[in-house]
């Protein structure tokens, strides 16, 4: 675990977000953004420990890191570890995975349907596959997206990528359990009212009165806390990161 006093950049966050992090015992430090490069070069040699990136900064440091597979299959970076290099990740996909498991859903067995646009926006919800789904369907606006996302999901799934405008989604979304919506709209009539709907992009739950909407306050805070993990080698509980979202805004 690094020393207590290594401190941790901050790459695009307000000065807010440092203080709220002292009350974690955790020195912080907001870095310059012109020259991202330059900032992660300085941040080693001073022996940071790690870093937590402003999502308007993800795309821009993907090159610039070691990215671990769930940031490439993203296309963003929002954690570094500066341990033997300069290591990111894209804590998100981790900390939805949590999220879900926490909520006590029942996913051993059941069958998924993710919607999406991309491959880089289906990415968010891949690491679900590994709770247990039997058979996953992946849609997104074109065949090539849905089957490029496809190709990460676990050896054993059934998965079955197809494009929007394909007639057999409909079929599809009625042998789901779950579905999990990371980019565009849901199609029309898609959710059932036995449905499950894990929304990433917090607006189709406003426009369907169908199906059950999964509860994802608490994502943020295991967000946090995966970043944090990732950049400082140290765990905290969700609640007592929940209090400091405010400053990360």
């Amino acid at each position: 675990m690094p020393a207590p006093d290594s401190p941790l950049a901050l790459i695009g966050h307000a000065s807010a977000a440092a203080r709220a992090l002292r009350d974690l015992g955790l020195v912080a430090i907001t870095v310059p953004t012109d020259d991202l490069d330059g900032a992660l070069s300085a941040c080693r040699t001073l022996r940071f420990t790690g870093a937590l990136v402003h999502p308007s900064m993800e795309a821009a440091l993907l090159p610039l890191t070691q990215a671990d597979p769930v940031a490439v299959r993203a296309g963003r970076v929002d954690a570094i570890a500066f341990a033997g290099g300069v290591h990111g990740t894209f804590a998100l996909a981790d900390a939805l995975t949590d999220t879900i498991e926490a909520s006590g859903y029942a996913t051993r067995g059941a069958s998924a349907l993710l919607v999406g646009l991309a491959a880089r926006d289906l990415a968010l919800a891949l690491p679900l596959t590994r709770l247990g789904f039997t058979d996953i369907g992946v849609v997104a606006e074109t065949t090539p997206e849905a089957e490029g996302a496809a190709r990460h999901l676990p050896a054993g799934v059934r998965s079955y990528p197809m494009s929007r405008r394909d007639p057999s989604v409909a079929t599809l979304a009625e042998r789901a359990d779950l579905v999990v919506l990371t980019g565009g709209s849901l199609p029309t009539g898609l959710l059932q009212p036995y449905h499950t709907l894990v929304d990433l992009t917090g607006r189709a739950q406003q426009r369907s009165a169908a199906g059950t909407v999964m509860d994802l306050s608490r994502l943020p805070a295991q967000r946090l806390g995966r970043q944090l993990a990732h950049a400082t080698g140290q765990r905290f509980h969700v609640d007592e990161l929940t209090t400091l979202l405010p400053a990360f805004g």
